[in-house]
């Protein structure tokens, strides 16, 4: 059993996920992505953040993370145990074997990292997708970020982009459209309360509710 939460950026899907999660009584896998694979594989986030001098982007820190976690994923190290760079494709790869994984051990909601694509082939799944207007994601970010609308809006426009890339990129589908998704929720129309309610519900309908003595 596994739900996934694609999000349009401000659509409130991290909270969402967490709301849902705690009602299921379910684990969240948010965008610490790389924290729960190091945690899986015995290793501190923060020693892996301070191999480099610099701070790695996620990215980098998914793929030492991994690296260290399933080695029989990557080719041999480089002399003096580092990792060697890996392609965007070999990511994507790695990234697919861990959510693989978490959908696996079941009773999860994961938000983002192509999930619905990832895990099309699964049947005891739900994908939902949330969707709000522009104004409003642009309002939400600015907010949570404390930035400036203008600031705010390219951010927006920028990660909507770059999702709808990477979907079309590497699974050859359109990030919008609803077809693949059981539910798209709008959540400038319903709210954060009228959407957990209604992923909630359809849990429901599936038997997912925890039972109560």
């Amino acid at each position: 059993m596994i739900i996934t939460i694609s999000r349009q950026y401000g659509a409130g899907g991290s909270e969402t996920a967490r709301r849902v999660a705690a009602a299921l009584e379910w684990r969240v896998v948010d965008n610490e992505l790389v924290e729960e694979v190091a945690a899986r594989a015995g290793l501190p986030a923060a020693d892996i953040a301070e191999r480099e001098e610099r701070v790695p982007s996620f990215a980098e820190r998914l793929a030492r993370t991994l690296a260290a976690a399933t080695p029989e994923l990557f080719a041999a190290r480089v002399p003096g145990g580092t990792v060697p760079k890996l392609q965007e494709t070999d990511l994507v790869r790695i990234t697919e074997t861990v959510v693989a994984e978490l959908a696996a051990k079941g009773k999860v909601v994961l938000v983002g990292r192509a999930a619905p694509a990832v895990l099309a082939r699964e049947r005891d799944s739900l994908h939902v997708q949330l969707v709000a207007p522009r104004t409003y994601r642009i309002a939400e970010a600015a907010e949570r970020l404390g930035v400036d609308p203008e600031h705010a809006a390219r951010m927006v426009d920028e990660t909507d982009r770059s999702r709808a890339s990477y979907l079309r990129q590497h699974y050859g589908r359109n990030w919008y459209d609803p077809v693949n998704y059981h539910m798209v929720l709008n959540t400038g129309l319903l709210g954060l309360d009228g959407v957990t309610e209604l992923i909630l519900r359809e849990a429901g309908r599936r038997g997912w509710l925890p039972i109560r003595s």
